[in-house]
């Protein structure tokens, strides 16, 4: 019997963007505003090549709206909606697709051809969510839920448990991950924001009597985030330097995070932790996203050179040289003294500070 063809529709809020079908054919409507990690093509139907590539490239974008599997508590949030815990791009994306590809970091979404369903009634900016989410996101326990409601969780990325809780002022990422993990991220934040560079706020939230960081979300129906890592995709078709892009549109940022970094021997600027903040009217980027995710600093704290610097990709150079390059750009931006009883028992922690601080401290003219 011959396997139907399903068309699915690639929705920016309430306009279709492309449509895809499952033999790899692909019409795209508005090309401005097709997902910056998304590539497709129209152009030739009868290569098989290409229609592969197109569904390839489909089902991949699906399954990366679907946490990771090293994710704590992957396997139980998984077991939870009844699902295989896969591993391929297509049972993750079948998964991703069983709640239409809701995301907080984005607007897009996607429906079957004739599927009666708007982004109105869909978006989780919107409409509620099921508070069993955060108990099982942060602790692993296992329930019944239904896949709209884990999508919000399903689509944060990291290795930490997450959970977002709505309240009246907002949603808010609640982060656990252990004592020290928590501890971490608070001091980071804490040193950050002696600085004048844009960045996300930590603060102590106490979660069924266990102390996690929350933080405010950064995106809404307006504005979405573009990974640096999705946008490398998007540069590498439209022959662009994503580096050069970040210098040119939000120095500040781009810079101050090299400068944080350092401060704070952050080793988890990998190019999904960082990235570009888009407007939603007109899918172009504006500026940088503010800098977020500290719970894996001071972990290379114990000399002054600091760990390589992961977002200098063009040659070896290590977070002190990128924070020095980035004081002479910018200057160093400090606004306030960092409170040092805030370090409270880390006391070679605070000294590497300071030492770190006083060598910054050369370079400003």
């Amino acid at each position: 019997m011959k396997t139907p063809i399903i068309v699915f529709e690639l929705m920016h809020k309430e306009r279709i963007v492309a449509n895809i079908s499952t033999n790899g054919k692909v019409e795209v409507f508005h090309a401005r505003y097709m997902p910056y990690d998304l590539w497709l093509d129209a152009e030739d139907e009868n290569d098989i090549d290409i229609l592969l590539n197109n569904l390839n490239n489909f089902y991949h974008w699906c399954a990366s709206r679907v946490l990771s599997l090293d994710r704590k508590y992957a396997k139980d949030l998984l077991n939870s909606i009844g699902v295989s815990q896969a591993v391929t791009d297509r049972d993750r994306a079948n998964i991703s697709l069983s709640y239409h590809c809701v995301s907080l970091t984005d607007v897009y979404w996607v429906r079957k051809n004739g599927e009666n369903i708007t982004f109105e009634a869909l978006n989780l900016y919107d409409n509620p969510l099921n508070e069993a989410i955060v108990e099982l996101s942060l602790k692993g326990r296992q329930m019944t839920v239904t896949n709209h409601e884990l999508a919000p969780d399903l689509s944060t990325k990291g290795c930490f448990p997450k959970a977002w809780i709505r309240e009246n002022s907002g949603f808010k990422l609640l982060k656990d991950g252990g004592a020290d993990a928590v501890r971490r991220e608070l001091l980071a934040s804490e040193i950050c924001q002696c600085f004048d560079i844009p960045q996300v706020e930590y603060e102590e939230y106490y979660y069924d009597g266990e102390l996690v960081t929350q933080s405010k979300i950064v995106t809404s129906k307006d504005f979405s985030m573009v990974s640096k890592m999705a946008f490398d995709i998007y540069a590498a078709n439209h022959e662009l330097d994503t580096i050069q892009v970040c210098k040119a549109c939000d120095p500040i940022t781009y810079y101050g995070m090299n400068i944080l970094d350092y401060l704070t021997g952050n080793t988890d600027r990998h190019p999904e932790n960082w990235g570009f903040l888009i407007d939603n009217n007109s899918n172009e980027w504006v500026s940088l996203y503010p800098l977020m995710d500290f719970n894996q600093c001071f972990l290379a704290y114990d000399n002054l050179e600091g760990a390589g610097c992961q977002t200098v990709v063009s040659r070896n150079v290590s977070q002190r040289e990128a924070a020095i390059e980035a004081v002479k750009m910018i200057g160093l931006r400090q606004k306030k003294e960092m409170d040092m009883s805030k370090f409270g028992d880390w006391q070679a922690e605070a000294e590497m500070f300071v030492q770190r601080l006083a060598e910054l401290k050369k370079y400003v003219s």
